[in-house]
């Protein structure tokens, strides 16, 4: 196979980041159509349909019979509940402050993982999770005060943390399919989950404002399906380690993109959370790096460890390649 050059490899993640970013802005717009739950099923009755399409294309292999209670668990954490908590939670917050917060699920994976995994955690790890914490704070703080923020607002880092979760039970099946076998299940079962908010949702499409509709039809086309597709494209020939770095310019083209779109006015604070978030979440990743390194000899590779993070874009993906 030819590796791809620079300039593609650049275009590509550059759609990726103009997708993820898309997301909070599109969900803003959305909700002035449609409740919270139905959103979240027709973006993924669309995004479904799509991987669909895919699956058919690739062959995908079928699941293993005892692993099906386990996939609707996935598409429980992964799609059900962190959507609909996404979405709630946007009701109640910015775009920009939204994709802030979305970012800090690294933060609660340490926390899910000490907790309920049983995991040893460092004290680098620990710092950093204080850190990402205050940085949460100063987030909520800059949108309104802390004595202001309406507490339905914090729904989203309730989906920051069932995408925590989700990571965590993943991890166990992600030698047993291929990755975009992984998605489209968990796509799927997700979907028959909010299939209970499925009364109703024909007439409200048809009553929704167009650009509502058209909102629905990019999230479930681009940030849920096409930019998962294209995101599995640059971590063949990227390392993750590099790649990864892109996903941090997410928040700020957010940011960007709700000003531009929805005439949001960023304060200070917001964007000073952000970058400590950011920093904190970056220095995570740092400390497996560091320790990695000197357990390196001759002929040896470190594990890649492909991630796909994002709240509020469709499913996320982590991947070893022993």
């Amino acid at each position: 196979m030819n590796a791809p050059s620079p300039v593609k490899l650049t275009l590509v993640t550059a759609s990726v980041i103009l997708c993820w970013a898309y997301s909070p802005i599109g969900i803003h717009v959305a909700l002035h159509g449609y409740s919270p739950g139905q959103l979240a099923l027709a973006r993924f009755l669309i995004a479904s349909l799509f991987m669909a399409g895919v699956a058919l294309v690739v062959r995908i292999e079928l699941p293993r019979l005892r692993d099906l209670p386990w996939l609707l668990v996935l598409g429980f954490f992964g799609i059900f509940l962190h959507h609909l908590c996404l979405n709630l939670g946007q009701q109640w917050v910015t775009a920009a402050a939204s994709s802030v917060l979305a970012q800090s699920v690294p933060l609660f994976s340490v926390l899910v993982a000490f907790v309920c995994l049983k995991e040893r955690v460092s004290g680098w790890r620990w710092g950093c999770v204080l850190l990402g914490l205050t940085g949460v704070l100063v987030v909520i703080w800059g949108e309104r005060g802390l004595g202001e923020i309406d507490p339905r607002g914090l729904l989203i880092l309730l989906a920051a943390i069932s995408w925590s979760v989700y990571f965590a039970i993943q991890k166990h099946y992600s030698r047993r399919y291929s990755p975009l076998t992984t998605v489209c299940y968990t796509v799927w079962s997700g979907t028959l989950l909010l299939c209970v908010y499925l009364p109703g949702l024909p007439a409200v499409v048809i009553q929704a404002p167009l650009s509502a509709n058209l909102a629905v039809l990019v999230l479930g086309i681009f940030p849920s399906a096409l930019a998962y597709l294209a995101w599995a494209y640059v971590l063949r020939h990227v390392e993750v380690s590099r790649a990864s770095v892109a996903l941090y310019l997410v928040p700020p083209v957010a940011m960007v993109m709700a000003a531009a779109i929805l005439g949001e006015q960023v304060s200070m604070p917001v964007v000073m959370g952000g970058l400590i978030v950011l920093t904190s979440v970056g220095a995570i990743s740092l400390e497996g790096r560091w320790r990695r390194q000197p357990l390196l000899g001759h002929g040896e590779h470190p594990q890649a460890v492909a991630v796909g993070i994002q709240a509020g874009k469709g499913v996320a993906k982590i991947h070893l390649d022993g």
